[in-house]
């Protein structure tokens, strides 16, 4: 089997420099269009490649795949996924090779090239996966010590578990939505620190959190665990997520039982997955662990990514402007980590779940993954370009996220997450 990020490979589609989708990329996602329905595609430079198309004109003839072309017309990639590893591999490998440079076979087949290709912008992107369970992390050593550092003891900011077990909790799956939904700013109960009884109404200190997502791909049944050597293989691909958070409804609702209205009224994600596959180039080790971890969340090598993040605001009229920098590479658990631990009980997991890292954030202040860090709880308000400042976000405010790897001349790129905020209902 070729080297699918060679980056010698070259397609015959015209790429323009710095795009997120080269050939060594090939991410999968959910697209439609009036035309043709609900389609499989997989982003090549400004294209979407219609799967079903490739599969009606017998482009994956002959590769053996036990998929028929109908699970290339789903609403979600969940179907696609079930198949299998050695079918997404065949898959991305057959897709590879039709659209390499020297490649004649779509390429100059004028009415398959036609059918077969579309482009992105027009296009209605989905959610890509339609996940059961979704389970929120808080990996980032950077994060859990600037929160434990504002809202306990600076001298002991991390809990006395941090280090030993990849904290993580369970959300809901029915408020997570596809890049370009607006997010409505909730209303909940939240309580002043000098007020005797707390109040109901919208929240006045709504959040982003940085993150990144991973998209299972291998279930379990009930009772099995995962070794934590083994858990990438039930890793499909990753994803750009959001996870907003309402800080006042969650300082007051969170004891005893944890996040729960201040979180599960809207998550964004990235209507691309960039396979894992995609993502080895990129592996770097992650940060030193002291103390070691149990045995059954040991793991050497190399289990994390350099994968540049940031986030822009833009403000109701005004320029979209950085307010973050930050990297994936950063996090004190790992994605195999994550996992192992959260099979360990015997918990299934299932095909299309999805697990988010929690806020990734640098050690430097413009690298904080989040409105609460980045003007350090409202102490240090941010200034932007039009000279207004924030504390937490405001309505008509958008977030984008943007992520990409990048060596040896190849940018991997994870397109972009984005939402603006809508004034809470009445």
């Amino acid at each position: 089997m070729a080297n699918l990020n060679d980056p010698a490979l070259r397609s015959w589609i015209d790429i323009a420099p710095g795009s997120d989708f080269p050939i060594q990329n090939l991410p999968f996602g959910v697209f439609e269009t009036d035309e043709r329905g609900t389609r499989v595609g997989v982003a090549i430079g400004d294209y979407v490649l219609d799967l079903y198309a490739v599969s009606q004109f017998g482009f994956f003839r002959g590769l053996d795949l036990p998929t028929e072309p109908k699970v290339f017309r789903r609403r979600s990639l969940n179907r696609f996924i079930a198949l299998g590893r050695p079918v997404w591999r065949a898959v991305r490998q057959r897709v590879s090779e039709l659209l390499r440079h020297d490649n004649p076979e779509l390429r100059d087949n004028e009415e398959a090239m036609r059918s077969c290709l579309v482009r992105q912008r027009e296009v209605r992107m989905l959610r890509p996966v339609k996940p059961q369970n979704y389970t929120d992390f808080y990996s980032s050593i950077e994060h859990a010590t600037n929160v434990g550092t504002m809202f306990r003891d600076p001298a002991n900011a991390l809990l006395p578990n941090w280090k030993w077990i990849p904290i993580g909790y369970h959300g809901r799956t029915s408020s997570i939505v596809v890049s370009g939904t607006d997010i409505r700013r909730p209303n909940g109960q939240r309580k002043a620190p000098d007020a005797a009884v707390p109040t109901f109404g919208p929240s006045q200190q709504l959040d982003f959190e940085l993150e990144v997502a991973f998209v299972v791909g291998q279930g379990t049944a009930l009772g099995d665990t995962v070794p934590v050597a083994q858990a990438e293989e039930h890793i499909f691909g990753l994803t750009l997520f959001n996870d907003w958070s309402a800080r006042d409804l969650q300082s007051w609702e969170y004891v005893p039982l944890g996040p729960f209205l201040a979180k599960n009224f809207g998550s964004s994600i990235s209507p691309w997955v960039v396979t894992l596959d995609a993502l080895e180039p990129f592996r770097v080790a992650g940060p030193a662990q002291d103390p070691e971890p149990l045995p059954y969340l040991q793991l050497a090598g190399q289990h994390n990514l350099d994968l540049n993040l940031e986030v822009t605001l833009t403000p109701p009229g005004g320029a979209e402007a950085t307010i973050c920098r930050s990297n994936f590479k950063y996090m004190y658990w790992s994605m195999a980590q994550q996992l192992a631990h959260h099979a360990s009980n015997g918990c299934p997991i299932e095909v299309g779940d999805l697990y988010a890292s929690g806020t990734i954030s640098g050690q430097r202040p413009d690298s904080y993954g989040s409105m609460l860090e980045l003007n350090w709880r409202g102490t240090k308000p941010l200034t932007l370009p039009d000279g207004s400042q924030r504390k937490f976000l405001q309505d008509g405010d958008t977030v984008t996220m943007r992520g990409y790897c990048e060596k040896n001349g190849v940018r991997i790129g994870f397109g972009e997450v984005r939402g603006t905020v809508l004034p809470a209902a009445q």
